[in-house]
């Protein structure tokens, strides 16, 4: 059997190959995917995002095994590679370059919409010069009062997520501080590095991060309630929260927990694949 780093270093060689990778692997993402997500549609935009990133190709040329990893995860979850509602970002370990998949607050707010149990979800930043009011017990919901005519708004200072539920009730309303915002950004996973969305987006991050707090409370589903499926496949098993089979190549001894690099959160049944290795016969198309 051909090993990961070999296989790693005779891909970082040739031009394409993670792309090529990605496409030869079509069938394998199309048994995670949730049924009402097209496999063409998706396996396009994991290859767009590699075209058109330099160095999100080079870390998935000389580390396929973790590009495929983030890969399996964003289909698991039925959201889309390389865009807001799944990052595929390059970091650097240990000096070589690979490829972390972290859902975005965006894919995370559609998980919810999917479950079919909520008619809105808000999820907002608060900065200095906004005025922001809430006494949880008294408010169903905060009061955000923004001025759109200043021309700076000052540092952000909290972010808060609520529901809005199909019956008109409101969710537990979730308000994280800047204190609370550090502290799950200790736990990220090379949040100094350059490539981290911390450094980039931090917004998004902090609305992430009350994405992730508020999904505790509120019904999230991979597969969309009350949709057809678009892709009928005799062995697929019905959604049931059990995992799909591991598509050929992944050791299937465990389902692995995959803990979000950014926020430290666990997130319980998806597909981490820690020990993707192509088959022995693979090569990448030129």
């Amino acid at each position: 059997m051909t090993t990961t780093q070999s296989v790693s270093n005779a891909v970082a060689t040739r031009d394409g190959s993670a792309q090529a990778l990605v496409e030869q692997y079509r069938d394998d993402f199309a048994t995670v995917l949730p049924t009402h997500i097209r496999t063409d549609t998706w396996v396009r935009l994991a290859v767009g995002a590699l075209r058109r990133d330099e160095k999100l190709r080079e870390a998935a040329n000389n580390d396929p095994a973790s590009l495929m990893q983030a890969l399996l995860h964003a289909a698991r979850l039925g959201l889309e590679p390389g865009s807001e509602e799944y990052y595929l970002t390059p970091r650097k370990e240990r000096g070589q370059m690979k490829v972390l998949g972290i859902p975005g607050y965006q894919g995370l707010i559609e998980l919810m919409y999917r479950a079919g149990a909520v008619s809105s979800v808000v999820v907002e930043c608060v900065y200095a010069k906004d005025r922001f009011s809430y006494t949880p017990g008294k408010d169903p919901r905060p009061v955000h009062e923004i001025d759109w005519d200043a021309d700076d708004r000052g540092e952000l200072r909290l972010v808060y997520a609520y529901a809005v539920m199909k019956n008109g009730a409101t969710s537990k309303v979730v308000v994280l501080n800047r204190a609370a915002i550090t502290k799950i950004k200790s736990s990220s996973q090379g949040a100094n590095s350059e490539y981290s969305p911390w450094q980039k987006h931090e917004p998004a991050m902090w609305m992430k991060s009350a994405a992730r707090q508020l999904a505790k409370w509120v019904p999230t589903s991979a597969e969309r309630v009350g949709v057809t499926p678009v892709r009928v496949e005799s062995e697929r098993p019905e959604p049931s929260g059990a995992l799909p089979p591991a598509p050929a190549g992944l050791d299937e001894s465990e389902a692995a927990v995959h803990a979000d690099p950014d926020t430290g959160e666990v997130v319980d049944a998806e597909i981490v694949g820690a020990e993707w290795e192509p088959p022995a016969d693979w090569e990448p198309t030129r």
